[in-house]
């Protein structure tokens, strides 16, 4: 079975008999690190709803993550590729957890360090019980990757409930943004018979941003662990 996030839902409320649909803004007002851990069994255990960062190296993960937080120093920027080696939690606002995973596709590591991270993240994401979304970044300054695909259609393959996470758009033009990001659509498409939610992203510009953290509020109303 094929799994991924549920798109958005909406409250209804009537409003001189026409409906009026309400949009729930989640403010940020906590963010406290927990710490980082080596494998899912060393993780800390908590009845609460994680929602795991994920893509390749230099996709823009940790600037993502700081522009959602609102800080600028939670997840460490580096211009060298693979600096995330471990699972970094973060609580945040008391109620839920931003858990940062470490980059795949890094080339300039060693296999044996390579297939370690790879144990790492995919004992994470199938062991993990309170997961409920692994966002998985996609750079859209490029062409369809077959790296990207393939582990898409893993977690699909494992049931693993994901949802799509274009960054960088600040770098192009609209059109060709547009062009970039149906190109990845439609190699998704030779795999699977519908597309999962997506979010469009500049941390540049705090983009995309709301869309996310009201998708994950909505979420949490319907967690139970």
């Amino acid at each position: 079975m094929i799994c991924f996030a549920e798109k958005d839902r909406q409250d209804v409320c009537l409003t001189q008999g026409k409906k009026t649909y309400l949009r729930h803004e989640m403010i940020i007002h906590e963010t406290k690190y927990l710490g980082s851990f080596p494998d899912v069994e060393k993780c800390p255990n908590t009845e609460m709803p994680e929602y795991a960062f994920i893509g390749r190296s230099n996709v823009g993960k940790s600037s993502l993550i700081n522009s959602l937080t609102g800080r600028k120093d939670l997840a460490h920027i580096s211009k060298k590729p693979g600096k995330t080696q471990s699972l970094n939690f973060f609580l945040i606002n008391e109620k839920w957890m931003l858990v940062d995973l470490p980059g795949y596709g890094y080339a300039k590591i060693s296999k044996k360090q390579r297939t370690k991270w790879q144990t790492m993240i995919n004992g994470y994401l199938q062991k993990r019980m309170n997961l409920q979304c692994a966002m998985i970044l996609i750079d859209s300054n490029v062409s369809p990757q077959k790296i990207d695909i393939d582990f898409i259609n893993w977690c699909g393959m494992n049931s693993i409930p994901f949802s799509i996470v274009y960054t960088k758009i600040d770098r192009l033009k609209p059109a060709k943004r547009e062009s970039n990001i149906q190109a990845f659509r439609d190699a998704l498409l030779e795999y699977w018979e519908e597309l999962p939610r997506e979010f469009v992203t500049s941390s540049i510009n705090d983009e995309g941003g709301e869309e996310i953290l009201d998708f994950i509020e909505e979420v949490n109303k319907d967690f139970v662990y």
